[in-house]
């Protein structure tokens, strides 16, 4: 038996089948040269069982025959204390991979547990940024440090970084309860979450008007587009007086319920005719982001529009597809019409969510009680309402300013028996 060096192993010409050679120095250790010209280093040896094991250690030029050397001896170190080093890689090349795991979190959890809304979202952030990076790696494999990676490449969108790591926690927390990690080794415990910034935007009285003009015009008289009249081909554009769309009158309904109700831009999108009660005056949520079945009581204008869309109505959706009313109007097309209502509104920075927040604010100026709100909106707790009755400084201004007055006048050495009423409601609520 030769002594396997680089010289000697590439000296040795293939054959027309498998050559196998041992080396005179580790027993167990040879070198199997395939017909191919590959040339890979072993290990042999019988495990505790008395069976025969193969352990391939890797080919020739990515590892030198000294390396290979090495680890043979580090495997029969294994094996004299009892372990079966083959079979251990055989076992991990059986585990799954986060793959595979991803896989069995979309189809037994995402798709029975959670919403449409929240399913697509979810399956979203498992395509773009778990399963590129993380995949591949076997499910027992995965450290802290790997998370704590993967939040950091998402550092530039703090929402999103603190939205995926969110889901890999409750994606480790199941592999976990099924038996494929140890329990109490979720690698996402202990890392920080990024700060994030709660953008709280409404609308204001003069934008409130801003927007009625505009939604108006665009019914009516069309929105003018926006050319660049430098660019060779606006010569060819219409004249200016007819450079304009009109939409319809769905678009500006749709605004309208956003703004009058308070719903969610899911919830408005989905309402369908059997949802509203015009005689009990309430709209019937069955899907809803609580999960229950939920009623939004109507004002007088949200009745206005809602009839102004049953005139002639022949879809079972409220919001139907203008070219198709077999469907509702898809969210694509009313973000599309809004981004140019809002610039002509001169609201440029206002989303449509922030219509949910301007009937949030407003409801909290009229100095009504937290849980009244809290009811309006269909929160689930009076801390997410507690943001809007807090807005309403309306209320607490004018009661600082009569206090205020009192007690100037006393300083002053004016009448101090002259008590100045304060309006009914205009106290702020109480707290909760």
């Amino acid at each position: 038996m030769p002594k396997l060096t680089k010289r000697f192993v590439e000296t040795v010409e293939p054959s027309t089948k498998a050559i196998v050679l041992f080396d005179e120095q580790v027993t167990g250790f040879g070198l199997r040269i395939m017909p191919s010209g590959v040339r890979s280093y072993f290990v042999q040896y019988r495990s505790q069982d008395g069976r025969s094991r193969w352990f391939t250690i890797g080919t020739h030029g990515r590892v030198t025959a000294e390396e290979a050397r090495k680890r043979a001896r580090q495997i029969l170190a294994e094996v004299t204390q009892g372990k079966d080093p083959a079979a251990d890689r055989d076992t991990s090349r059986q585990m799954p991979t986060i793959s595979d795991l991803l896989d069995r979190y979309l189809i037994e959890h995402v798709d029975k547990q959670n919403r449409p809304r929240t399913r697509n979202e979810v399956k979203r952030m498992v395509r773009l940024f778990i399963r590129p990076p993380l995949g591949r790696y076997k499910v027992e494999a995965v450290a802290r440090s790997d998370l704590a990676r993967l939040h950091h490449s998402l550092s530039s969108t703090p929402r999103q970084a603190n939205h995926v790591l969110s889901v890999c926690s409750k994606v480790f927390g199941l592999a976990e309860i099924w038996g494929l990690r140890p329990d109490g080794s979720n690698p996402c415990r202990g890392i920080e979450r990024y700060r994030e910034e709660h953008r709280e935007r409404f609308l204001s009285q003069d934008e409130l008007e801003r927007l009625g003009s505009t939604l108006h015009l665009a019914e009516t008289k069309g929105l003018p587009w926006s050319v660049d009249e430098h660019k060779p081909t606006a010569k060819h554009l219409p004249k200016p007086e007819n450079r304009r769309t009109l939409y319809p009158h769905v678009i500006r309904a749709a605004i309208e319920l956003l703004l009058f109700t308070g719903c969610r831009l899911s919830e408005v999108l989905g309402l369908k005719w059997k949802q509203v009660d015009f005689a009990a005056g309430t709209i019937v949520l069955a899907e809803t982001k609580a999960g229950r079945t939920q009623h939004v009581v109507m004002s007088d204008s949200a009745r206005q529009v809602l009839k102004s869309l049953a005139e002639g109505a022949h879809s079972e959706w409220v919001l139907a597809r203008r070219n198709d009313d077999s469907r509702p109007m898809s969210k694509e097309t009313l973000e599309k019409a809004w981004q140019r209502i809002r610039a002509i509104a001169g609201v440029s920075d206002v989303r449509l969510h922030d219509l949910r927040h301007t009937f949030g604010t407003y409801a909290g100026q009229t100095g009504a009680n937290t849980y009244v709100i809290r009811d309006a909106l269909r929160h689930k707790t009076v801390a997410m309402t507690a943001r809007y009755v807090n807005r309403a400084d309306d209320p607490i201004r004018l009661l600082s300013n009569q206090v205020g007055e009192r007690i100037a006048s006393s300083l002053a050495g004016r009448a101090r028996d002259v008590v100045v009423p304060l309006r009914r409601g205009s106290l702020p609520p109480r707290a909760p």
